[in-house]
C-alpha cells in the first residue's frame, strides 16, 4: 500500500486557465517533493498522443523519482481499454481506473458485462488490474452487479464515495457495498455549504479532515494496508474569485495537507 497524488489534484494548474500549465514531469516532481509515492495519470487526454519513446521517457522519469505510476481513463469499449492496456505495459503500470459511461456510450449492466468480458481477460493475462470508479452516473448496486458478473480478480472498484452523493447515495453505504472489491481509493473530502441568502447548497471539495468524508471508517472497511491498495489524493476545489494565483496556491495547500495527513496516519 502506498499514498499518491492524481492529476485531479492539479486540476486548475494544468487547465487552460493556467498562464503556463504544469507538464506531466512538473507534476511528477511535485508529487515526489510532497512525499507522494504514487502518481495517477487520470483523465489526462494528452497521454493518448504519446508514442512509445515518450512513454518510455515518462516511465524513466517516474523510476528516477522513485514513483509508481497508475493510469486513469473513461469508458469500457474494448478497443479503448486495450489502448490503455498497451500504455500501461509501456509505463510499467499495474492499475488502470476507468468509468462505465462516456458521452457516447452508456451501457446497461448486461452490455457492460459483455464489453468487459472482451477486455478484462487481456488485463488479467498482462497482470494489470482494471478498477471501475463509483460515481453518480451509475448506481453502486449496478456497478457491483457488473463486477460480480465478470468475476475476475483483476476487475474491481476504485472507491470515491463522495461522487455518489449526487445520486443520493450515502458515502457510508457506498463504502460498505464496495469495500470487499475495492482495488484503489480516491481520497477526496467534501462538504455542503449554504448558498447566499440560504437559497440551496453548494456541494464541493474541502481540505482532508474538514468535511464529511469518514476516512477512518473507510480505511477500516477496505483495509488497504493489509490488501496493498493505494490511496490517491484528489480535489474538488472551486475556482477562486481572486483569480488563478489564489486558486493555484490553495490547490497546492490542499494537496500538501492531504498527502501529509495520509503519511502521518501510516
Amino acid at each position: 500500500m502506498a499514498y499518491g497524488i492524481s492529476t485531479y489534484a492539479y486540476f486548475w494548474r494544468i487547465s487552460e486557465r493556467a498562464p503556463k500549465p504544469l507538464s506531466l514531469l512538473d507534476m511528477l516532481v511535485d508529487t515526489k517533493e510532497l512525499g507522494g509515492q504514487v502518481f495517477q495519470i487520470c483523465d489526462y487526454p494528452a497521454i493518448e498522443t504519446y508514442d512509445a519513446a515518450r512513454l518510455a521517457d515518462v516511465k524513466e522519469a517516474a523510476r528516477d523519482l522513485g514513483l509508481t505510476l497508475e493510469l486513469g481513463t473513461r469508458g469500457i469499449a474494448p478497443e479503448h481499454l486495450l489502448k490503455y492496456l498497451y500504455m500501461a505495459e509501456q509505463l510499467g503500470v499495474t492499475l488502470v481506473r476507468s468509468m462505465t459511461h462516456t458521452p457516447s456510450l452508456r451501457p446497461t449492466v448486461d452490455e457492460a458485462v459483455a464489453l468487459l468480458g472482451e477486455a478484462v481477460p487481456r488485463y488479467t493475462a498482462a497482470g494489470v488490474t482494471l478498477g471501475l470508479e463509483t460515481y453518480e452516473q451509475i448506481a453502486t448496486d449496478d456497478l457491483m452487479s457488473i463486477v460480480r458478473a465478470v468475476d475476475d480478480p483483476h476487475l474491481g472498484i476504485v472507491l470515491d464515495p463522495g461522487n455518489s452523493v449526487a445520486r443520493l447515495e450515502r458515502p457510508a453505504d457506498v463504502v460498505a457495498a464496495t469495500a470487499a472489491h475495492t482495488v484503489n481509493i480516491h481520497v477526496k473530502d467534501f462538504a455542503f455549504t449554504r448558498r447566499d441568502g440560504w437559497v440551496g447548497f453548494t456541494y464541493a471539495g474541502c481540505p482532508l479532515g474538514t468535511g464529511l468524508l469518514d476516512h477512518a471508517a473507510m480505511i477500516a472497511a477496505v483495509r488497504p494496508h493489509e490488501r496493498g491498495i493505494n490511496q490517491i489524493v484528489e480535489h474538488w476545489l472551486p475556482w477562486q474569485d481572486e483569480g488563478f494565483e489564489a486558486t493555484a496556491q490553495l490547490e497546492h495547500q490542499w494537496t500538501h495537507t492531504s498527502i501529509t495527513t495520509l503519511l502521518r496516519s501510516a
